[in-house]
């Protein structure tokens, strides 16, 4: 079976071509692995086979969407090159001025990292809500509030994530994850966040980055050890210097305020999304002014996957005063 666009060589059961990204007609086995067509009996009761180690049936997180209220929804998909989803996402909508957005992205390296993303994700939100909503007016305390409240928010994440059990083997890293968070209090946005997933502020013909990723990349040319055109060449360019885990050796979110200037959106994501993203202004094109955030969030989602999905792929998003 061959894409139709570019004529790459493509698998029963596979959704988008990998090469060029272009759909296709989903064809379903009768039976058997529906990436390398080995029979039936060689499907474990896991759903992964004992030939390729493709797994066949769809867990319920492959692709999950949260939507709490028209202008707020979360969206996580596997993506097309792995088999799991390690992202999760959560979202609460407390009431029309007060929302929280959190994206966490498992580290592949480590054990469990999905859940590492879920336990983090629901941990965050849970105590970013608990610190907000009635009897706990958001208004008390102002922006120093906020920020407190995200730094207990995020330590509790961390402390979720190092109580999953995991089996301490030469070579193996605990259970980590990235967490990007907001909560919006009236026209306040305090983010936090550990790791490389980012938050952005998109506006008609303006898209702000809000978090600078803790990667190798950007401290070395900090210090000025390489210029980023140099780092970005490096294999290590990715790589992340924080991150919640119990192999954590600084765990202390980067923690900000941003003071909303109008009608926008506030994007959360993964690098899922923000790797086929380049020009910011790519982002402001999909999102196109649109209020519907699910809607949105499933457009940012399927740009991604149809620019490739090589990875797990994740978008909070907050639709504010747009008509």
């Amino acid at each position: 079976m061959q894409c139709s666009k570019c004529g790459t060589k493509v698998q029963v059961g596979d959704r988008f071509c990998e090469e060029c990204g272009t759909p296709l007609n989903v064809i379903s086995s009768t039976g058997g692995c529906e990436k390398c067509g080995a029979p039936l009996e060689e499907i474990d009761a896991d759903g992964f086979c004992f030939r390729c180690g493709f797994r066949q049936e769809n867990l319920q997180d492959d692709r999950f969407e949260v939507v709490p209220c028209v202008n707020l929804a979360g969206v996580s998909d596997r993506g097309l090159r792995h088999q799991r989803n390690e992202d999760y996402v959560a979202c609460a909508c407390i009431d029309r001025n007060t929302y929280v957005l959190v994206v966490c992205d498992g580290v592949s390296s480590s054990q469990s990292p999905e859940l590492a993303a879920k336990a983090a994700a629901e941990t965050a939100c849970r105590a970013l809500t608990n610190a907000v909503e009635p009897p706990n007016p958001p208004n008390i305390g102002g922006q120093a509030s906020q920020q407190n409240a995200m730094k207990v928010a995020i330590a509790e994440a961390m402390t979720s994530v190092c109580a999953i059990e995991y089996t301490s083997i030469t070579g193996t890293e605990p259970p980590s994850t990235t967490i990007v968070a907001a909560v919006v209090v009236d026209s306040t946005a305090t983010i936090g966040w550990l790791g490389d997933s980012r938050a952005y502020w998109i506006s008609p013909h303006c898209v702000q980055q809000l978090t600078k990723d803790d990667s190798w990349l950007n401290d070395v040319v900090s210090v000025g050890e390489m210029s980023e055109v140099e780092a970005r060449k490096s294999p290590h360019a990715h790589a992340i210097t924080r991150w919640l885990g119990a192999d954590a050796e600084n765990s202390e979110p980067s923690i900000v305020n941003f003071q909303i200037p109008g009608s926008g959106h506030l994007l959360l994501c993964t690098d899922g999304l923000w790797n086929y993203t380049p020009e910011l202004l790519q982002l402001e094109a999909i999102v196109n002014g649109d209020k519907d955030a699910v809607a949105v969030a499933r457009r940012l989602v399927q740009f991604a996957l149809s620019s490739g999905g090589h990875d797990n792929i994740s978008v909070a998003i907050l639709s504010l005063g747009v008509c």
